[in-house]
């Protein structure tokens, strides 16, 4: 932190394009935002750290890589006056205004409160999957960021999972991938009917019941997997470039402590097409509300939403002077 201020009028929590956006238009507001980047919990500019090449957001037609476009993010937000704060959130309460705000080290006060921690992909312990594996080297989360890359094209690919979202992304590889497999430990999807048949149906993708993969091989990039038969135990080593993980994702929610509505999945639930929450003056941007697009560029959209309601609703409170 820059300055000794133990009180914001707008604390932001999380980083990434929606973190970073909210803060910007808080920060243009002549708000200066506190924004918690995090620190343990994972690096400061959220899920893109780890993301190689982006090529879908607007304005970089060359594309950029994850690191540089968070960083360039931080630095137009550090420009406009946002403070700065490496650390993580442990809890926050409130029950009372001005809210708490309990760090690892500092605790601060705030009138508004922007939440924008996003949600982590889910990953299963595969042998070759990991950060010191295939992770970004083929192996990923999401086919709709990573799917039209280079390594992927003409190539045989594998989803992991046997939901909606599953389906979705295996379809969305047919674009690009040669054959795509889509293995799934049972011998019937849990994917809607409608969805079941459409993946069952598609000429380029095949589903491999009764499957897991239990080894990822590659040398600079994945090359190979290892499914296995959970009946039978049998083992094949299959070519394959590319590994997608679909079995879902877990909202960064837990230092809430149940205090704001979420949905069964965890997801924060706001009002509309806002991003107020439940709570009076506590607002949502990003991953953390948003179950289906889970982009890059929708995030820093509600980002900027997250903002201005909170400059409005400051407003309104007499708190934004």
């Amino acid at each position: 932190m820059t300055e000794d201020r133990k009180h914001h009028k707008v604390v932001i929590i999380g980083s990434g394009p929606a973190g970073y956006t909210a803060a910007l238009y808080a920060s243009r507001a002549n708000l200066s935002p506190l924004l918690y980047e995090g620190f343990f919990s994972g690096p400061a500019g959220g899920q893109l750290m780890t993301t190689t090449d982006v090529e879908n957001y607007p304005g970089f037609p060359n594309g950029i890589t994850g690191p540089d476009m968070m960083d360039a993010f931080r630095k137009q937000c550090e420009r406009f006056g946002t403070i700065l704060l490496r650390e993580d959130v442990e809890s926050v309460d409130l029950s009372s205004h001005p809210f708490k705000i309990v760090g690892k080290k500092n605790v601060v006060t705030c009138d508004a409160l922007i939440i924008a921690t996003g949600a982590t992909a889910k990953k299963l312990d595969i042998e070759g999957a990991g950060e010191d594996g295939f992770w970004q080297k083929g192996v990923t989360a999401c086919a709709i960021c990573d799917g039209a890359m280079p390594i992927f094209r003409d190539k045989e690919l594998y989803v992991i999972g046997g939901g909606d979202s599953a389906v979705e992304e295996a379809t969305f590889l047919t674009k690009y991938g040669s054959k795509v497999y889509l293995a799934h430990r049972r011998d019937e999807l849990r994917a809607s009917k409608i969805m079941a048949k459409r993946a069952i149906n598609h000429p380029k993708i095949e589903v491999l019941w009764n499957s897991v993969i239990t080894k990822i091989e590659g040398d600079k990039v994945v090359r190979s997997v290892t499914v296995q038969n959970v009946k039978t135990k049998e083992e094949k080593k299959r070519e394959a470039a590319g590994v997608f993980f679909a079995i879902g994702h877990k909202p960064n929610t837990n230092f809430l402590n149940g205090q704001l509505d979420m949905d069964e999945q965890g997801y924060l639930i706001v009002k509309g097409d806002t991003s107020y929450t439940n709570k009076e003056g506590v607002f949502a941007a990003g991953d953390v509300h948003d179950a289906v697009y889970k982009q890059a560029v929708t995030a820093a959209g509600s980002g900027c939403k997250a903002a201005i309601d909170a400059e409005r609703w400051l407003s309104e409170k007499g708190l934004g002077d």
